[in-house]
């Protein structure tokens, strides 16, 4: 079949206009609303420089089912609420004619995201021209014929709204295994009613820092390296194999998390990412930067990472971080942060224990994390199946190129 037939059956032959945004639709900005006035009881979601809302407001500016813009901050991110909700001056919203169903807009803007994106201004914030919206031109198809061409919007919405449904389902599903998983990693770890002993870190291991090396450093064929930024960036709990590599030359002045280490973040832009740790299993040894560490010690390198996910662990660790713009790890302090060892008096029966544990969080960690299988994975391949047909059915060919195939 040929890649119009799709479109053939859907269009019936029609020819379609494009026409300017600005003409089509009318784009409104939000209203500014400051932080002091948000309301904790408030019905309304209160959209300004991202997609996640701000919080929540008393009253709407927005009608429910509409699609609208980021211009600030999270510019060029396109959204749609089917709620009613408070645009902040950072945020375009679209008040389409009944002619144009306001899904079909939305569905059709994804397919400008990335035209959209090369037009931000980098700066400070991030910002977006609302003459980029405007200069946009929209395909409506049976242009002048408007039963026929909400006919057909209403048709190519069914079918790109079944994608889009199942990836909501799906991402729901991963949120509330997230949650199940860490209440259950929280409660394992918490060893109730088995024996238990809680260790300072210093009792079962050793801080090595790392030496500072810089991006000028990076080379595509080097010395496996792990920079504070990529642990909580790009590491899950463990890792085998590294993201980037620096100069050989560097070797001497460089040092090493050994396999088994535990490489924790020393510092980060949120309490939350530092202290972040990930298992270093690779057989090679690899270079740290500066502002991490290598823990070193004889237990089981991911019972440890895991150990330091929990609430118990992040609620300590906070005590122990300096906070400025930058939050920086104290080392001295969290030398004295406790981690559990099950079965102490029996190093056998603990390493033994501490395997058990893994190999359970391990299936969570795989369910809710992994690119490759689980969850994550069927949400990309969902997202995927969108964008093919999304891409197909907003590509409108030219009318003649229709008739031809």
């Amino acid at each position: 079949m040929s890649k119009f037939g799709l479109l053939d059956r859907l269009f019936y032959g029609a020819c379609v206009k494009f026409v300017p945004l600005k003409e089509a639709v009318s784009i409104e900005r939000g209203r500014r609303l400051v932080k002091s006035q948000l309301e904790e009881g408030g019905e309304f979601a209160v959209f300004q420089n991202s997609l996640t809302p701000l919080g929540h407001y008393h009253e709407a500016n927005v009608q429910s089912g509409s699609a609208f813009i980021v211009c600030a901050g999270a510019a060029g991110e396109i959204g749609y609420s089917d709620s009613a909700f408070w645009a902040a001056d950072d945020v375009h919203f679209f008040v389409p004619p009944k002619a144009i169903l306001s899904r079909y807009l939305y569905h059709w803007l994804q397919t400008q995201r990335p035209k959209i994106l090369a037009q931000v201004r980098r700066a400070s914030i991030p910002r977006l021209a609302k003459s980029v919206i405007e200069s946009l031109e929209i395909p409506i198809p049976c242009y002048g014929e408007d039963d026929k061409s909400l006919e057909i919007q209403a048709r190519i919405v069914g079918i790109l709204d079944i994608f889009t449904e199942l990836t909501a389902e799906l991402t729901a599903e991963l949120t509330a295994r997230k949650a199940q998983y860490k209440h259950y990693r929280d409660r394992l770890l918490a060893f109730e009613g088995i024996d238990v002993a809680w260790k300072r870190l210093d009792e079962i291991g050793e801080f090595i820092r790392g030496k500072r090396f810089t991006k000028a450093d990076y080379v595509d064929d080097g010395i496996s390296a792990i920079h504070y930024g990529e642990i909580y960036t790009h590491y899950g709990v463990y890792a085998h194999e590294t993201l980037s590599k620096v100069k050989s030359e560097l070797a001497d002045s460089l040092r090493y998390a050994d396999k088994n280490d535990v490489v924790i973040a020393g510092v980060s832009e949120t309490v939350e990412d530092v202290g972040k740790a990930v298992a270093w299993l690779g057989d090679e040894k690899v270079a740290i930067h500066d502002d991490s560490f290598a823990f070193r010690h004889t237990m089981n390198p991911k019972f440890i990472a895991y150990a330091m996910q929990t609430e118990a662990f992040h609620s300590e660790k906070a005590k122990h971080v300096a906070r400025g713009k930058i939050k920086r790890l104290l080392i001295d302090g969290i030398k004295k942060v406790r981690l559990p060892i099950p079965y102490a008096d029996d190093p056998e029966k603990s390493l033994a224990e501490q395997a058990r544990i893994v190999v359970i969080l391990d299936k969570f960690d795989t369910l809710t994390t992994s690119l490759s299988e689980g969850l994550p994975r069927e949400i990309e391949l969902r997202n995927r199946q969108y964008e093919y047909y999304r891409d197909l059915l907003l590509s409108f060919p030219e009318s003649e190129e229709m008739a031809e195939a």
